[in-house]
């Protein structure tokens, strides 16, 4: 008959005292317990106590229609109920979770269905203790229950084993899961396999499939299949453990890898049986494999990289090296393995170690410009780049990156010769002349040190007649009479132009400063032959000397290079004032006068530092009277003498070679300013009126033209398109190469750039196809004719027709009487600048006058 079985089970927070509550008769029965069995003459007391303790069972009965139960010794023991116990007292020994359970199991006994024995599990009131209870009733004839037998069993111990191995199961299902490790048998004479959960999940297999040899082997990947068939067939034979790494293709065309491990044993059956682990390496495989890759294009990187890359130990000795620093060495491999970084330096620059080991503290660090020496003694600037790192044995190692700079060093070099000397005549510059007279007069014989100022007579008539080709010519001739003319303590310089400085660095030698002049100014004083015919020309020379009688400054002070330069380029001045050919020596008068205009120069380059200056905004616009844009124009609000205009300080920014930084300070400030002005003529940022600026100071030979008007672009935001930049026209004229490609470059991003002045220099018509400009300004001294003089109407009309042919567009300068903007717009000018339509405004009120709209222009014709 089957068994009717209630279970409670164990509260997993109660604490066990060793004690089990009986059934009862009723809830809250009063039956007295007694310890008289009630079928003494089936089982003797010794017996039953004997059989309990072996058993560890109790034995109770309940005599329903008595109202009596009974319970052994043994079970008093087992329980700890002690004698005397009513059965209501026995049942408070039961977990009090388990009560209703105990209700169940009591309601089924006095209400049976059948004779079969009934099972419950309780625990104690502290839930330490398991026990089985099991009992049967018995009835009479009519059904009703007349007695109740039953035993108590202990059931602790193997509960607690049982849970114990539901536990470890399921760790060992945990640990399968996070090591993706899966566990498998494999019958070898059935074919069957056994496989663990985590296995299923591997193959992308549900659990529970039947799964045999043939289909393992059926989702080996087709390549590994015939190996790895080998390999396990070969453990069933041999019987000695073995592994395989392979892959395998899961039912949805996934692909893994697992490295399986195997032993054979025999079951109890003696059948031969294989039992294994496979674990899931897919993730650690692809990583090894990026990181074989990787290293494998680092390795190639390095093979074809155009510098040199070296490895060091940690005593500075080359292990590794590749080809590219074989090349720079003109050394084999073999030849450089084990010599030292020190042995790789030029003899002249072995005073400290390539690598700098003590600076290393385990980062990276950029050893500079180092020289090298090849095989065949050649010289070679390499910048170093050297990093520390530790190998897998742990030792430290260096890693090194030569890279060769001799090129761009001799670039760097040849730029710094152009920089300081001239690029026409090859004489040193004006930073070269600074450099030696600074030497000279820090040097023991600096009162012996003279400087010549020389500026050519009448100069521009030679440009302006003959060309700029022949002036060219003429400078260089010049020059060459000066280098071959002086006496070796004389060094010749060119400024500027038609200007050129003598320095002598012992007047004495040379008979006085007085002889010195008058030698050069003979020497200056010549007739050239230039393409077929002779030039005569003559020059002004101005000589200064330091703490002379009357050629220095007061007793007890000190001349600078930029004193004596300003002093002998006043005496220069003042011999042009009494005519040609004149020499001119420095004095206290021309140098009270040369202090003045210092004081002002000082004053002037605080203005530029300090943002003391201002610009006023004149507009350009077109013939209905739209502003196209707007030209910035410097004014110093002076402290002192009020609102200077240009004319009253630019001569003293050229003199004190202030330009330079002049226009840099009105380029920066006139974008920033101009940068919004779209948006008060109701356009958008990126479009609207231009900002045209003057550059003198700043020009397309600088060599760092380009940067400094991108620079100044990006600080302002404003749109490349709307800057121009306005040049005379004789610093466009036979620019060199470099200078075009400057001016090119930032053509191309949308930068126009303006002829200023144009007309007044040499052979305006027929160069004007040659300028690298988009915009041609016509001179005012044409405008203010050209409604009344013919020679004026016919030369603006010809530059406007040649002009507009080669897609220039004009502007007309000046325009100050409504009869020149008539006969202006009658020729067909597309832009207008001048009196007539606005005067220089402050950035206020000019910004006012955009917000207004269209500028006045004259009706009529």
């Amino acid at each position: 008959m089957a068994e009717h079985v209630l279970r409670a089970g164990p509260h997993p927070a109660a604490v066990r005292t060793g004690e089990l509550a009986m059934p009862a008769v009723a809830a809250n029965s009063a039956v007295p317990v007694t310890g008289e069995p009630p079928r003494a003459d089936v089982v003797t007391p010794v017996l039953l106590t004997d059989i309990e303790e072996l058993a560890q069972l109790g034995v109770w009965s309940i005599d329903v229609r008595a109202g009596r139960a009974y319970f052994s010794d043994g079970l008093r023991r087992l329980c700890g109920s002690p004698t005397g116990d009513t059965l209501s007292a026995a049942i408070e020994l039961v977990h009090p979770d388990d009560k209703p359970v105990l209700d169940l199991f009591r309601a089924r006994l006095y209400s049976p269905t059948d004779d079969a024995p009934i099972e419950v599990e309780l625990r104690d009131a502290t839930g330490e203790r398991d026990f089985r209870v099991r009992a049967r009733s018995e009835t009479d004839a009519t059904g009703a229950v007349v007695r109740i037998l039953g035993t108590v069993q202990d059931v602790t111990s193997s509960r607690d084993l049982e849970r114990q191995a539901i536990l470890d199961r399921r760790l060992f299902q945990d640990a399968q899961q996070v090591a993706r490790v899966g566990t498998w048998e494999w019958n070898t004479q059935t074919g069957e396999c056994v496989w663990s959960t985590m296995l299923y999940e591997l193959f992308g297999v549900e659990p529970g499939v039947p799964i045999t040899y043939t289909d393992y082997l059926s989702m080996v990947h087709p390549d590994d299949r015939d190996w790895v068939d080998k390999r396990w067939r070969g453990l069933a034979v041999d019987g000695r453990p073995a592994e395989a790494e392979h892959r395998v293709v899961l039912p949805d065309g996934g692909r893994r890898v697992l490295r399986c491990r195997a032993v054979a044993r025999d079951n109890s059956r003696g059948a031969q049986v294989m039992i294994g682990t496979a674990q899931d390496v897919t993730e650690q495989r692809s990583t090894e494999t990026r990181m074989m890759r990787s290293s494998q294009r680092f390795t190639d990187l390095v093979a074809i990289a155009p510098v040199g890359i070296a490895l060091f130990d940690d005593s500075g000795h080359l292990l590794d090296a590749n080809d590219a620093l074989c090349r720079l060495l003109e050394e084999d491999l073999e030849r450089l393995r084990g010599r030292s970084a020190t042995d790789l330096a030029h003899p002249t620059d072995r005073a400290t170690s390539l690598l700098h080991s003590d600076g290393l503290q385990g980062g990276d660090l950029r050893a500079g410009q180092r020289v090298l020496v090849t095989a065949s003694g050649k010289s070679v600037y390499c910048e170093l780049s050297v990093t520390s790192s530790v190998a897998d044995d742990g030792q430290r190692f260096w890693l090194v990156v030569f890279a060769d700079v001799t090129e761009r060093r001799r670039a760097a070099e040849r730029l710094r010769y152009q920089a300081t000397h001239d690029e026409l005549t090859g004489l040193p510059g004006r930073a070269a002349v600074n450099e030696l007279l600074g030497q000279l007069l820090s040097g023991p014989e600096a009162d012996s040190v003279a400087v010549l100022f020389c500026d050519v007579d009448n100069f521009k008539r030679v440009n302006d007649s003959l060309g700029h080709d022949v002036g060219d010519e003429l400078i260089i001739a010049l020059a060459r009479r000066l280098e071959r003319g002086l006496p070796p303590c004389c060094t010749p310089g060119r400024m500027s132009g038609d200007e050129y400085v003598v320095i002598c660095s012992d007047v004495g030698e040379v008979g006085g400063v007085e002889v010195l002049a008058n030698r050069v100014a003979r020497l200056l004083r010549t007739a050239v032959p230039v393409r077929g015919q002779l030039l005569r020309v003559s020059a002004a020379i101005g000589a200064a000397v330091p703490n002379g009688p009357d050629g220095g400054p007061s007793a007890g002070s000190r001349s600078t290079a930029a004193d004596l330069l300003r002093f002998a380029d006043a005496a220069m001045f003042n011999a042009k004032r009494q005519g040609t050919g004149r020499v001119s020596l420095a004095n206290a008068e021309l140098i009270h006068t040369a202090n003045s205009q210092m004081l002002l120069e000082g004053q002037l380059r605080d203005a530029i530092a300090n943002g003391e200056l201002v610009l006023h905004y004149q507009p350009v616009v077109g013939p209905d009277g739209t502003i196209l844009s707007a030209e910035a124009l410097v004014r110093w609000p002076h402290p002192e003498r009020g609102m200077l205009s240009p004319g009253e300080f630019l001569p003293v920014a050229e003199q004190g070679d202030l330009l330079r930084e002049l226009d840099r300070w009105v380029l920066r400030t006139a974008l920033r300013e101009a940068a919004d002005w779209p948006l008060l003529t109701g356009g958008v940022l990126g479009g609207g009126p231009g900002v045209a600026v003057n550059l003198a100071g700043l020009v397309p030979g600088d060599p760092e033209f380009v940067e400094i008007v991108s620079a100044a672009v990006a600080e302002s935001g404003i749109a490349w398109d709307r800057v121009v930049l306005e040049l005379v026209e004789t610093s466009l004229i036979d620019l060199p190469s470099r200078s075009r490609s400057a001016m090119a470059e930032l053509a191309d991003r949308g930068v126009r750039f303006a002829v200023d002045d144009f007309g007044t220099g040499y052979s305006s018509l027929s160069r004007l196809k040659e300028l690298p400009a988009q915009i041609i300004k016509i001179d005012r001294a044409f405008v203010s004719g050209v409604a009344t003089e013919a020679a004026d109407f016919a030369v603006v009309r010809a530059l406007v027709d040649m002009a507009r042919a080669m897609g220039r567009t004009c502007v007309a300068e000046g325009v100050e009487v409504e009869s020149q903007f008539h006969v202006l717009r009658s020729f067909g000018v597309e832009a207008y600048q001048g009196w007539l339509l606005s005067r220089p405004l402050s950035a206020e009120a000019h910004r006012e006058l955009m917000r207004l709209g269209p500028v006045h222009i004259p009706r009529g014709s």
